[in-house]
């Protein structure tokens, strides 16, 4: 690991693959990721990505959005994503993403809240091909240095203006990075919660030092819950069945095997009905039925849902399956503007570490990795502007006298906090308390604004 680079990507997952392979290759490039490289939560998306199927489709695809947002969407997000699409979906393919195809054309699938299919997919592991397939791509790359188990501790910053990183390495040592730009691709804020879709170590790390240094952030109470994940009373990430078996036709039962809701809702309309079922039927989940699924063999169609269910103890071709809501997504996070640039000078966001409006107060299904890859190539592009050697030269001016400092000189230029970094258990529990604060506050924040409201009515 070199002190300086053109570069810094935090993450590994689709939005920091996409921003590298959008960079030009001239420039150098440091990726790290907090755990191993298979182990973000892009892996993890089995449904599907979403693509505009025609140009008819549009509007449609645009009210969807809007609708399963309540309507607090930035519609200027939502219309660059949409249009984007097909180029993405074009890209992605060129770099050997296999999706779903009948007699050579690609078979689109639908899932809650859509009006019609227009969701791609790859089996049920749509999210886990995607990434290997850019993470293969970026190996490739001569310019780009990859580091796993490192973690990114602070952002060298003075003023609104974003030097470097401090990383934590696998040798358990503090290494300044400086960089010309600093990309935050860092996933969301699953590992804060007891039950959770996410990997734990996915903390929410952007959005604690977006509050230390006070970068925007818009939304942080709007978080997901997905409606179906699989019941246990094991204490670790939970396994989610996805939206797309409900789109092909699986039911959601109440104990006494009834049908009690439209399994096409939207995530947070759902979720609240089977909360509620489950209050009704005094029950820690509800049942899914996946036989009802007969228009295909689901050990075909969901092979990875299929086999994992076996795993736990069910066959879902002969059996109910115990199902409860869980943490899955996060729709608010630090704020960027239509090129992923935060409010902080050379600091970017893409992903789900950020809030570009597209999801409104709730995600679409299968909008998520197209949203990361669309705002994730927006960045590069705009970190693009300099390219040139001497224009790269001017940019890093702004911290050329610091390069060389010893870390205790750079805690005095940067205001670190090199105790801290060291108790790290402590470190992290402050962080996760920073971030609950910050949400708590929000919340009562918004309760206030909708009571007085409500009052102005009166």
């Amino acid at each position: 690991m070199k002190r300086r680079y053109d570069v810094v990507i935090v993450g590994c997952g689709v939005a920091g693959c996409f921003t590298a392979l959008h960079l030009p290759k001239d420039q150098k490039i440091l990726m790290i990721t907090k755990s191993a490289l298979e182990e973000s939560d892009s892996f993890l998306a089995q449904g599907g990505i979403c693509v505009l199927k025609t140009p008819e489709d549009y509007e449609s695809f645009f009210e969807d959005t809007l609708k399963a947002g309540h309507y607090e969407n930035r519609r200027a997000s939502v219309d660059h994503m949409i249009r984007s699409s097909r180029d993405i979906i074009n890209e992605l393919i060129a770099y050997g993403v296999e999706f779903a195809q009948v007699d050579g054309e690609l078979v689109y699938t639908r899932e809650a809240a859509h009006s019609t299919n227009r969701i791609l997919y790859h089996e049920d592991i749509t999210g886990k091909e995607i990434t290997m397939r850019l993470l293969t791509q970026v190996k490739q790359l001569p310019n780009v240095e990859i580091m796993e188990h490192t973690t990114m501790v602070d952002i060298l910053c003075q003023g609104n203006s974003c030097d470097g990183v401090l990383l934590w390495t696998r040798d358990n040592e503090l290494e300044p990075v400086f960089a010309n730009h600093v990309m935050w691709a860092c996933g969301g804020i699953g590992g804060i919660y007891d039950n959770s879709t996410n990997y734990p170590h996915l903390t929410g790390d952007a959005l604690s030092l977006s509050i230390r240094h006070h970068i925007s952030l818009e939304h942080i109470n709007y978080i997901q819950i997905h409606p179906t994940t699989l019941y246990s009373t094991k204490k670790e990430r939970r396994f989610l069945i996805s939206e797309s078996v409900r789109g092909e036709g699986a039911v959601l039962l109440d104990k006494n095997g009834n049908r009690f809701v439209d399994e096409l809702l939207p995530r947070d309309l759902l979720t609240s009905a089977i909360r509620a079922q489950m209050k009704k039927d005094d029950t820690r989940y509800v049942w899914l039925n996946m036989m009802a699924i007969t228009k295909l063999d689901v050990r075909e169609r969901f092979p990875n849902i299929y086999q994992h269910c076996l795993e736990e103890g069910y066959d879902v071709t002969k059996q109910w399956i115990p199902v409860v809501p869980a943490q899955h997504y996060f729709m608010g996070g630090v704020f960027v503007d239509q090129n992923s640039h935060t409010s902080m000078k050379h600091l970017y966001a893409a992903g789900e570490t950020c809030c570009n409006g597209v999801h409104g107060a709730n995600r679409l299904a299968s909008n998520s990795l197209l949203e990361s890859l669309v705002f994730a190539k927006a960045a590069a592009q705009q970190m693009t502007c300099y390219h040139s050697e001497d224009e790269r030269e001017r940019a890093s001016h702004r911290f050329i006298d610091h390069v060389d400092l010893t870390l205790a000189e750079l805690a005095e230029v940067y205001d670190l906090d090199q105790d801290m970094y060291y108790k790290r258990d402590l470190y992290q529990e402050k962080s996760k308390e920073r971030i609950w604060k910050e949400i708590y506050r929000e919340q009562s924040r918004q309760k206030e604004i909708m009571m007085k409201r409500q009052g102005e009515q009166i």
